[in-house]
């Protein structure tokens, strides 16, 4: 994989991982709403022309390690992806918008962003092997 991506006036390399959770961090993220927060993350994320390198949706949070092109700002990017993912997921889940602790919002405000350098790899496998080693240790 080339680590520069292309526009027309641009070679660029912007990689965030970026972390999430639902409102009261409830653990919600499973099933068929995981499958369907999935499906709307890559998809909106494609039609930005953002490249997910890692996704990993656990029961409370979500990790996302995605190049970002230098035209879309990392706020206009989480507002699309925190927006269009919560009104789907209440359009497909109607019981979810019947709780009274939901009110309009699915995700939780705000949000975790690091930028990516040259230690992809390792936060690469951080975000793939997490969900693993939070099980580990609830366990212990």
């Amino acid at each position: 994989m080339n680590r520069f991506n292309k526009l027309s006036h641009a070679v660029w390399s912007c990689s965030y991982h970026i972390v999430w959770t639902p409102k009261y961090r409830y653990r919600i993220l499973k099933g068929e709403i995981k499958n369907e927060v999935e499906k709307c993350i890559r998809t909106f994320s494609e039609q930005k022309k953002c490249v997910l390198t890692e996704l990993n949706i656990q029961e409370d949070h979500v990790h996302l390690l995605v190049q970002i092109p230098p035209k879309l700002s990392i706020s206009d990017y989480m507002g699309i992806i925190k927006g269009r993912t919560a009104i789907r997921i209440f359009g497909k889940f109607k019981h979810l918008k019947c709780r009274p602790y939901w009110g309009n919002s699915f995700w939780a405000k705000g949000y975790c962003v690091d930028t990516v350098g040259l230690n992809e790899e390792m936060i690469r496998k951080y975000v793939k092997y997490q969900e693993e080693k939070d099980k580990r240790n609830e366990n212990r």
